[in-house]
Formats: C-alpha cells, structure tokens, sequence
C-alpha cells in the first residue's frame, strides 16, 4: 500500500465546532506524511526499490539517498534464486524506462487479445450453455425438484397456512457458548474534552438545545425541502426520509454499539457516561415534536414555486396523507419527475398536458393545495385547452370547480366537454337543463349536448326538443331514431321516412322501420322492408357486409323482434358467398351463432338451409338437435314430420320421430309412425329393432316376440336373431333362448356376440365342459374378437386354471398384437395367481408394447404405492393427453388430497372426452354425493340421463346382467356406484 499525501486532515467532531487551519507553507523536500510513526510504504516482489523514493540528500530516516554516490546492487539471476511458482525474486526489467513503444506494443497487443476473443466468443458462450444445461439436467436446483409441489401451494387457504407447523431451531444445540464480549469505538477526543467542561450542553445558532452524547436530536434531520440544521455538515446525517441513523455521524466507519442507541427522541445510550445524557427533558421532548411537525408542514410546501401554502382546514389530512414515499428510490424518482415537469412547463408553458402532469404528480404525493395552485397556473397559461380547466374542476371541490368551469366557458364557449362537465357539477336538475339549454345555444350541431338535454326531459318535452335536433343535425340516425320511438306509428313512419330521405346510405334506418312494423303487427311489410333496404343501399353503392347484417339481425332476436331477425337472416345469408360454399359456410354460421346463445338467428339458418338443401338428411338431423335443445316438443315435432317428407329413406329420422313420441307419452303415435316407416322402408333391420324395443319397453312382450318372428322371416339379420335371444332370456325361456343361439351361430359363425351369449348361457347352468367347448369353437370361428378371447380366459379364471388363462390371453396377443384390454387381462390374471412380481414385469411389457393405452396407465397408477402415483400419472398425461381412463385416476388423485375443486375438473373432462363412458360416470356421482351439494349431485344424474353411456367394465357388468334388463340409465347409475370400492385405487 502506498502512503498518503499531503497534510493529514484532522478527524471530523461531532460538534458544528471547527478549530481554524493553520498554514504551515510548503513542505520540506523528501517529506513524507505519516513516516515519523511508522506508516511508511512496503515493497513486494514486484515493486523495485522503496514505495516512495526519497528524491534528495535529505532523506528521512528509513530512505537510502537517490543521488550518484547510490551504487546499485548486482541482480541474481541464478538458479538458487529461481522459484518453480513464481519464477525470478527481482523484475527482469525493472531496470528499464517504460516508453512509447512499449505503450504502442501493449495497445496492438490488446487489440489482438480483443480481435481473438470476439472470435471465439459465440463459440465459448454456446459450449457454457450446453455445458449448463447439462449440468442442470444431472444436478436441478432444488426450486426445479419441487415445483410440483409449489404448485400445489397457490391453492392453499389462509386456515392451510395458519395451521402449518412452526419449524424449530436445532442450531442451538451445536452452537458453542461463546462469552457475550463488548466492544467499543474510542470516543474522539474532542467530545471527551467537551464533555470535561462540565456543561453539559451546547448551544446552538438554532436555539435547541443537545445534550453532550449529541445522539438522535432533532437538530440532525433533514427534510426533502431542503431544511438543515447544524450538525448536518459533519457527513451522512440527510437520510432520504429525513431521519437520524447512528451509522451516519460523522464518522467514516459509523459507531457500533452492542445497544445500538435506536432510541427516537435522543435518550440515554449505554455505554456513554456522558453528563448530562441521563437526563428526561420534558422540554427537549417538546422540542423534538414542535420539529417533526415544522418538517411535515415543510413537506406540504410546493416545491416547484417555492411558495408555501397551508390550507387551514385540510392541512392534517395532508399531513397523514403526505408521506407516501416507501423507499429512497422513490423519492429519488419523485424527484425526477418533478424537476423534469418543471422543466417541461418552463420550457413550454403553452403545453396542457405537462401542467396536468406536473399536478397529478403533486397530487399523488400528496400535495393537493401545490397541485391546485399549479393547475390553476396552468389555466392562466393555457386558457384555450379544455383539458387542462377540466383537470383544475375535479381537483378542486365542487363550488369552486363550478367557478372554475364558468371561467373556462369564458374563454372557451364552444367546448362540448366542459359544457357537459359543468352540467355534472350541477345537483339538480333544473339547474342542468338550464347549463344544457345554455350551451344548446352556443353549440347547436353538438349530438352528444342534445342526447343529455333529451335524457333530462319528460317524453313530451323531448319529442319538442328532438324535433329541432333533427332540424340542426338531419346526419345524425340516433337522433332519427329515438325521435321515431317517441312518436306514434303513424308519424313514426314519416319519421322514418324523412330519415331515410336525409340519409340514404345508412341500414339502421331501414331496420327501424321494419322493427315497427313488426312491432304493430304488420307482419308482411317486414320482408318488404329489409328487401328494399338492401337494393336501396347497393343501389347508394354502400357495401353490403352479410357479417355485420347478421349481427343486427341478432340485435333484433334481443330486442324482441323475431320476425325482423329472420327476415334479416333470409335477406343477406347468401350475399357476397359462392354458391359451392352456401352449404359450409352456412353451417358454420349456424354452429357459430348457436355457441353464442342466438337461438333465432340460428333457427332462421337452420330454415333458409333446409330450404336450399331440403333433400340432406345431416342438415335435418342437425336441425333437430338444435330443436331438441333449444325449442320445445311441438317444433320438434313438425321439424321431424317435414324431414321424413322430404327423405323418407333416412331410417334416423323416423327413429327420431318416434323415440319423441314415445318419450313424449305418445305410444300409439309412436307405432303409428313406425307403421310408417315400414312402408317407406322395407325389411329395415334398424325399424324392426326400433318396433320391438317400443314393444319391449312398454312391457308388450307378445307383440314383441311376435315382431322379432316376423323381422327373422322378412329381415333375417345376426342382429334380429341376437335380440331374440335376448328377449327370450329376458322373459325366463332358457331352452328357446338356446335353440336361437344355436341356429343363430350356425346361420352366423363369423358373428362373436352370439358365441359369447352361447358360452355365457352354459356357464350360469355350471356345465363348464360345454362352454369350454363353444369357447374354443368361437375363437377359431372369430380369431380377432378381443371380447370372446377375454370371456374365454374369464372361464378359465373362474375355474382357477390359471396357467390355461395365461396360455389363452398369450395365443390372443399373438393373434391380435398391441391389444390393451388383453395385456391388462394378462396383468389382472397374474395378480388373482398372487404372482405379484410377475406383475410388474407383465405391466412394463405392456406398457412398452402399447405406450397410448389409457386404460394400461390408470391401471398402473392403481397399483403404484401412495408417492409413486403422482409421476406415475405425470407421465400417463405426457402419453396420452386425452384419455378419460387416465383423467379419471388424476381425479382421484386430487379426491384423495383433499382438492375438491380440482378433482371436479378432471371428472369433468373426462366425462366430455368420452361421455360413453359409465365407469366415469359413476366415479364422478361417488365423489358429488360425498362432497357436492344436492345440485350438482341432480346435475350429474341429468348429465348421464342424456350421455346414456354403455361402456366400461364395472358399467357393463351391471347394464348386461340379465336380471338389470330393461332398467334405466339413473337405476344403471345408481347400482354401478353402490358397487364401487371404498378405496379409490382398488384394483
């Protein structure tokens, strides 16, 4: 380290006390500051010679002279004095004078060192990424660990976070007993003198009076306005909110104290046996507060003028309200602001938008009267902006903003703005009219003065007043408009029409019109009306845009006017389209305008299509089940009766009919219409089924055996015979219900169903042998059918032959690779032989083999430990995002944590992913019963009534036993989640 120059300064006091410097001239050649006590410079390895060299014969002690008698030592460059580490004790070249050259050559030498880095620098900056990003994917930062589980802390509730356990300090135990030293600074001399004169105090210029300690008075504060005191000289006592730190007392290291003296008003602090600093000054203490309420009224001051101005009545308020600053940095940005508007209203004085900014921003701090003071200057300087008067009225109360806006009228009479600023200001209502009616006077083309002066008044006296706005203004069609309501039909149509003549080109007029005949009645006249108005405008070349004519069209279905709606809709559908892209972009339309909720508008589509494309069964069947959702029974009812008159081959729409009928308690329309259907359809095998469920359904189960007779005669089918079997079976008639299932297979060997029903059937009898044997005859007969492999191995199971369902599901894999349900056969096999190791590695096959199967991973969260199940299903959503199997373990999941609101929303998207499936269903209906209310729980059962599932494991067990047949969808519910497990991820 080097000395210092020059004098040594004396140490700062902490007095406002200064001893006068004394001139001592020059010092004496080769002097040194501070070598009479030792601090002289050190020399290291690399330094040659002293660190300061004393340049003459008079030299201090402790300096060789620098003259010609100086002889200079030999340099050893031996290798005893070399070092491996740091080479050679001595500088080679320290003997050698540094010159240009050597300062050129280090500059090229620089700009190599720079040219060479530039170079390789995108290199080295991706080769630091990779090699990040690598160590970050071997060793993630912890917030990356568990940031699943941060996750989850957004959903916490305050009663959550409140019963979390405080966590306990352990440290203390290892913490060794280290004996509790004080330390203290050495108090200046100076302070000790002072405090041996037995004072006790000093007196200021200011008048306060300290006591000697001189710690935390008032007299140190300083204020952002600028106010100093005494004392503030010595060097970090202007804190930016003006408050005293101990740290900052003159000293360059602060005073560090074990008790910190933090006392407010300048109390004892120990450590300090100072006189005078034990004393309680009830006086001081007066003293202190008298100061901090002058700082605060300083901070009230407006420190762009300089001028202060208290307001006597709010000045408390602004005192609370004034000190707003939260940090340093945000004074130091007030600040900023402040002097940057100000400048900008010196520099241009005439720019309303920085007199209003300059107040806002006083305002914000806090400073209401120096933001109206400035704000009213502003006014003065800029009479003729608008703004900047109507910023001055709503800083200001209301009587003086209304002075305020009478000047502004003054100077500018003609602003809209303040006009209706001044009515605002006004309390009643007369005194309103009579501001409108003022600036009515002086602005009489100004549409938004007319509509307030309107809305003020009673219908009569607002026709009177329309009347002449429209006079002024014939532009205006709000005007026009609301004009024409006030009148009577009769004059409401010369309105109108006067309306019209003034603006040719404007549609809203035309829609009007047609709304007021609608509105009295006259039907017919409505699609006169919007015809016209569409020739009329093409013919003013206003462009027709069918978009924006839908959109009025929808405004109308709001306003109550049906008939307009359509007659909007039939007019300007087709405008602007080609004829190939009617038919999509019509649909579209439809489905776009049925999202929103216009039921109308989409009615009127759906017809106008019809219409165009009356022989589409997809367009009918569409338009039915917009009607089934939005109309009522009797509009679905003529929609289906039109859509079988014109195709009357789509066996769905007669099906739809009848199944309205029926549902609607009509059951000999329903057969009247199947009747129907027969003759327009001959030996339909979807009538015949649909004839004999009615059958069914109604309990007629003569007729319905009857029927299905007839249908294996007239429409022998697989299907038909099938559910003559089912019928029989139904109704108790084994031996029958046999005789057709053999017929059946032997008539359809390739038909899987029936070879099932057949095994089935010989199964419940326990004659295992039997069913064994059409088993195996089906497999070889259907070799695909992944149902009649699994009824196969359930045989087997059930018998407990193990290894013989094992060989089955193996031969069926082969058969059919890459099959989820048999893989997840093969795991549940494993687990009824207890194999449970077996388990894992039949579970990991299959998930290899069929990486998207949901089912396989819901399965495998199932099974999975209580930690393990969270990754597990992290992974089953990154495979198949989209899987209601998989959606309905995460809903659990979350059931099981306790997260409600989460756990809804799974069961909710997997019953929209796929609402066919019943084990969902049934999962979703446990979890509203525990923990919905009454109304979600009904929600649910309406929800499934409609869905009508028919899949799912534990669904099916219980839809296709034959002693459920014939129930309904709520009873099917009901049963599937009465036997569902109490624990959720039972396998």
């Amino acid at each position: 380290g080097a000395v210092a120059r020059g004098r040594e300064r004396p140490r700062r006091s902490m007095s406002t006390y200064s001893a006068p410097r004394t001139n001592f001239g020059q010092p004496p050649p080769g002097y040194v500051a501070g070598v009479g006590r030792g601090a002289v410079g050190f020399t290291t390895r690399s330094d040659i010679g002293p660190a300061r060299p004393a340049p003459g014969a008079d030299a201090p002690p402790g300096f060789a002279s620098a003259g010609p008698a100086t002889e200079k030592k030999a340099t050893n460059y031996g290798d005893g004095n070399f070092d491996k580490f740091s080479g050679f004790n001595e500088n080679l070249f320290g003997g050698g004078k540094y010159d240009k050259e050597d300062l050129e050559a280090d500059k090229v030498y620089a700009a190599i060192d720079r040219r060479m880095d530039s170079k390789r620098k995108v290199r080295r900056e991706e080769r630091v990424k990779k090699e990040i990003e690598e160590y970050r994917k071997k060793r993630p930062k912890i917030q990356e660990q568990f940031r699943d589980l941060k996750r989850g802390l957004g959903d916490l509730s305050e009663a959550d976070w409140e019963s979390i356990p405080e966590p306990l300090d352990y440290s203390r135990r290892s913490r060794k007993k280290v004996s509790r030293i004080q330390t203290f600074t050495p108090v200046p001399d100076k302070i000790l003198r002072q405090a041996g004169l037995g004072a006790g105090a000093t007196q200021y210029a200011s008048g306060m009076s300290t006591p000697v300690s001189g710690m935390m008075t008032p007299a140190g504060w300083s204020t952002p306005t600028g106010f100093m005191t005494p004392g503030a000289r010595s060097g970090g006592w202007a804190t930016p909110a003006g408050w005293q730190t101990p740290s900052g007392i003159g000293l360059r290291q602060g005073w560090s104290t074990p008790a910190g003296y933090a006392t407010p008003a300048g109390y004892m602090t120990p450590g300090y046996a100072t006189p005078g600093a034990g004393r309680k000054d009830l006086t001081q203490l007066g003293r202190a507060r008298d100061k901090m309420l002058g700082i605060k009224l300083d901070r009230v001051a407006d420190s762009v003028t300089g001028q202060t101005v208290i307001d006597p009545k709010g000045y408390l308020t602004d005192l609370n309200s004034s000190v707003r600053v939260q940090s340093s940095s945000d004074l130091q940005d007030i600040k900023k602001a402040r002097l940057l508007l100000k400048s900008v209203i010196t520099t241009n004085p005439k720019h309303g938008p920085g007199w209003i900014a300059a107040a806002r921003l006083e305002q914000e701090t806090g400073k209401l009267i120096a933001a109206r003071n400035l704000i009213m200057k502003g006014c003065e300087t800029c009479p003729k902006n608008e703004d900047v008067w109507l910023e001055a009225a709503k800083m200001h109360s209301k009587e003086n903003g209304k002075a305020i806006l009478a000047k502004a009228i003054r100077f500018i009479p003609t602003s809209k703005k303040v006009w209706l600023a001044a009515c605002k200001f006004e309390e009643t209502i007369e005194a309103k009219k009579a501001v409108l009616r003022r600036a009515l006077e002086l602005i009489p083309h100004s549409i938004d003065l007319w509509k307030a002066a309107v809305e003020l008044e009673n219908p009569d006296d607002a026709r009177v007043m329309l009347t002449r706005a429209v006079e002024l203004i014939p532009t205006s069609v709000e005007l026009w408009v609301a004009l024409a309501r006030l009148e009577t039909y009769k004059n409401a149509r010369k309105v109108l029409n006067r309306a019209r003549k003034a603006i040719p080109t404007e549609p809203q007029i035309w829609i009007t019109a047609a709304k007021l005949e609608e509105a009295n009645g006259n039907i017919r006249n409505v699609e006169t009306i919007i015809s016209k108005a569409v020739t009329s405008l093409a013919a003013h070349q206003v462009v027709i845009d069918r978009d924006s004519w839908l959109q009025e069209a929808e405004k109308a279905e709001k306003g109550n006017s049906k008939i307009t709606c359509q007659a909007i809709v039939r007019t300007t559908l087709g405008i602007g389209i080609d004829p190939q892209d009617y038919k999509n972009t019509w649909l579209n339309d439809a489905e776009h305008y049925q999202s929103r909720g216009s039921v109308e508008t989409t009615r009127a589509i759906y017809a106008h299509l019809l219409t165009k494309y009356s022989s589409k069964r997809k367009i009918w069947e569409k338009a039915s089940q917009f009607e089934r959702q939005f109309g009522d029974s009797n509009s679905l009812d003529a929609l289906l009766k039109k859509a079988v008159q014109y195709c009357p081959k789509a066996e769905v729409l007669w099906l739809m009919w009848a199944k309205e009928k029926w549902v609607s308690g009509d059951v000999d329309g329903a057969r009247g219409i199947l009747k129907q259907a027969f003759a327009a359809n001959t030996d339909s095998e979807d009538v015949w089924v649909a004839a004999v469920k009615l059958e069914v359904e109604t309990k007629e189960f003569t007729r319905a055996r009857a029927l299905l007779s007839k249908a294996r005669q007239r429409a022998g089918t697989e299907r038909i015979w099938m559910k003559s079997a089912i019928l029989e079976r139904r109704l108790g008639n084994m031996t029958e219900c046999q005789k057709l299932l053999e017929a059946g297979t032997h008539r359809y060997p390739d038909f899987d169903k029936m070879w099932m029903m057949l095994g089935q059937l010989h199964a419940d009898q326990k004659d295992v042998g039997t069913a064994r044997k059409v088993y195996r005859q089906a497999v070889k007969k259907c070799p695909k059918s992944t149902a009649l492999w699994l009824c196969y191995a359930d045989l087997e199971i059930s018998s407990r032959q193990f290894s013989k369902a094992r060989s089955l599901l193996e031969t069926a894999r082969m058969k059919i690779p890459k099959d989820a349900e048999l893989w997840l056969a093969a795991i549940q096999v494993e687990e009824r032989a207890g194999m449970k190791k077996v388990v894992k590695q039949v579970m990991a096959k299959a998930l290899q083999e069929c990486p998207a199967a949901g089912i396989l991973w819901a399965y495998a969260i199932a099974s999975d430990p209580g930690p393990a199940r969270k990754s597990r299903s992290y992974d089953a959503l990154k495979r198949c995002s989209d899987d209601p199997h998989v959606f309905v373990a995460v809903a659990k999941l979350f059931w099981l944590d306790g997260k409600q609101r989460k756990a809804r929303n799974w069961f909710n998207r997997a019953i929209t992913v796929n609402p066919n499936l019943g084990d969902a269903w049934a999962w979703f209906y446990r979890f509203e019963k525990d923990h919905g209310r009454k109304s979600k729980i009904a929600r649910v059962l309406k929800k499934c009534i409609e869905a009508e599932p028919t899949h799912g494991r534990r669904w099916c067990r219980v839809s296709k036993a034959v002693d459920n047949s014939g129930l309904k969808t709520e009873a099917i519910l009901k049963k599937v989640e009465e036997k569902l497990p109490t624990d959720l991820f039972s396998t």
